[in-house]
């Protein structure tokens, strides 16, 4: 099979999307269509595991920093910087669009997965107004400082929006995201992660990855 695609292809996902799944599929054009569908199972597998990572950090921190700045509106006390100020408006400004009047909790759950991830930066700044007095304390089952932390959560932004933008993910390896957003998971509750584990599909789906047929994948 050579590496044209369908006329189709290029037209619906356009040709440097498809190149992605063409390179995987080592020039095998059914095959690469083959990934592509695959792709989306195996995006669709992760949602269920990065929804519970999303949620269970969004509500922790939004915990901590309730009681840290006594208020439920805690980020119009808080120090963010311009770019966590920014989110703030933005998710402001879209609550206003879409339920004009919300409350602090409606606005609490606009922030992006992002801009939580972004209090766990900025370093010294960060740390003595947010990490230090009370942020830590969202992970219970963490005992480290804040960078490193960071550090670690800050591949599994990027993945879940490879994901949510429906982008590739074929040629990344997923077995590894899947035991890091446990690890990032079992910080805040391990009770969650034994029920996520017990729900999880992940590895069913990574199983049925379509190969190429020099190693033993189905015929196209």
């Amino acid at each position: 099979m050579n590496g044209v695609p369908p006329r189709w292809v290029p037209e619906t996902l356009s040709g440097p999307r498809f190149a992605r799944y063409l390179q995987a599929a080592e020039g095998d054009t059914d095959l690469a269509i083959r990934l592509y569908q695959w792709n989306l199972d195996a995006s669709s597998a992760f949602y269920h595991l990065l929804h519970w990572i999303e949620v269970s950090w969004r509500n922790a921190m939004d915990r901590q920093l309730r009681h840290r700045f006594a208020r439920a509106d805690w980020w119009s006390t808080a120090q963010l910087d311009p770019n966590g100020a920014d989110k703030v408006r933005r998710a402001q400004g879209q609550l206003d669009r879409r339920k004009p009047g919300g409350t602090a909790d409606d606005l609490m759950t606009e922030f992006t997965f992002g801009f939580w991830v972004s209090l766990l930066s900025r370093g010294r700044a960060y740390d003595r107004t947010l990490w230090v007095p009370g942020l830590h304390r969202a992970f219970p089952n963490y005992s480290g400082p804040r960078a490193p932390l960071h550090r670690e959560v800050y591949p599994v932004l990027h993945f879940r929006n490879r994901i949510m933008h429906y982008e590739p993910i074929v040629d990344l390896d997923l077995e590894w995201y899947r035991e890091q957003i446990y690890r990032l998971l079992g910080y805040v509750s391990a009770d969650v992660v034994k029920l996520v584990r017990e729900l999880d599909r992940i590895p069913e789906v990574l199983d049925r990855r379509p190969l190429p047929r020099c190693r033993g994948g189905e015929q196209a």
